[in-house]
């Protein structure tokens, strides 16, 4: 599943092609397991709207959208809006396989494409998703609440609101990681590596860690998260950014699906555990 390093590139590569553009048309596929709003809402809804800015939230893409091209909005009123003004939502989550490309309009849609939106200057954004595990979601900002993330922001929350979300817990750190609810966006991958260079054993009990400890976490949970950015992500099945190319993080993986092989510090093999279900990779000599 893409995590917060590839949603952010997917969503930063989207609103560098598409801010400003505007929805020409709006086709969506028969099946309904992606779709949170319906799919003939979803057209007539992003027909005539224009992206103002695509941003990432958790693990979710949101595209901010202006009122539909005549002015009006969903109530049917003409009052005035600024040009900046969100009106309306689309918001993309990938799923397990998602892909949000952006597209010359006469190339072929891959197998499973699920939606296809006409853009005014001839691009095309496509989302394609094989497992159908991925959800589309249209809001009308004045009926609904923007949409916000279930936890806190990894990238920028600070020390102590980090530490409180662990007081207490039960749970290992690992699995308190991958919790949505407490932090937005973080996934078996950069969990992994997160602890791995705090020095952090995965399966120690959160709430046991000391303050120092969990802030070491932090740091480094912020550093991987924003490394992995700036390589595009990780590329380990079949994740790509909205240009269709592959990220470069995997190369830079200390003991994510690096079992046996050596640790890049010690030189002792990695090893492979299962916590909360989920295959999890760490060095026992350098994590406590």
């Amino acid at each position: 599943m893409p995590e917060l390093p590839e949603v952010e590139t997917i969503a930063r590569g989207v609103n560098a092609r598409l801010r400003g553009d505007r929805i020409v048309t709006a086709w969506f596929s028969s099946w309904p397991q992606p779709f949170k709003t319906s799919p003939g809402r979803q057209a007539r809804e992003l027909a005539g709207r224009t992206v103002l800015s695509v941003h990432r939230t958790g693990k979710h893409i949101v595209c901010e959208l202006g009122p539909p091209k005549d002015g009006r909005t969903a109530r049917g009123s003409h009052r005035p809006t600024v040009a900046s003004e969100p009106l309306a939502q689309w918001i993309v989550h990938l799923g397990m396989t998602g892909r949000l490309l952006v597209t010359a309009p006469d190339a072929p849609p891959p197998p499973h494409t699920h939606a296809r939106l006409s853009l005014e200057s001839g691009l095309e954004l496509r989302f394609v998703d094989p497992r159908r595990f991925g959800r589309l979601e249209f809001r009308n900002l004045e009926r609904s609440q923007a949409f916000s993330g279930p936890g806190a922001e990894p990238l920028s929350i600070g020390a102590d609101q980090f530490a409180a979300l662990f007081r207490g817990r039960k749970l290992a750190i690992k699995a308190a990681l991958l919790n949505q609810s407490l932090l937005s966006g973080v996934g078996n991958i950069y969990a992994d590596e997160s602890l791995f260079h705090a020095g952090i054993r995965p399966s120690r009990r959160s709430g046991r860690l000391t303050k120092a400890e969990l802030e070491s976490l932090r740091v480094a949970l912020r550093q991987v998260l924003e490394h992995a950015v700036r390589l595009g992500g990780s590329s380990v099945s079949d994740y790509v950014d909205a240009d269709g190319e592959p990220g470069l993080f995997q190369v830079e993986h200390c003991v994510y699906r690096r079992t046996g092989q050596p640790c890049p510090r010690c030189g002792r093999p990695i090893r492979r555990i299962l916590i909360a279900g989920r295959g999890t990779h760490f060095c026992s000599h350098c994590q406590r």
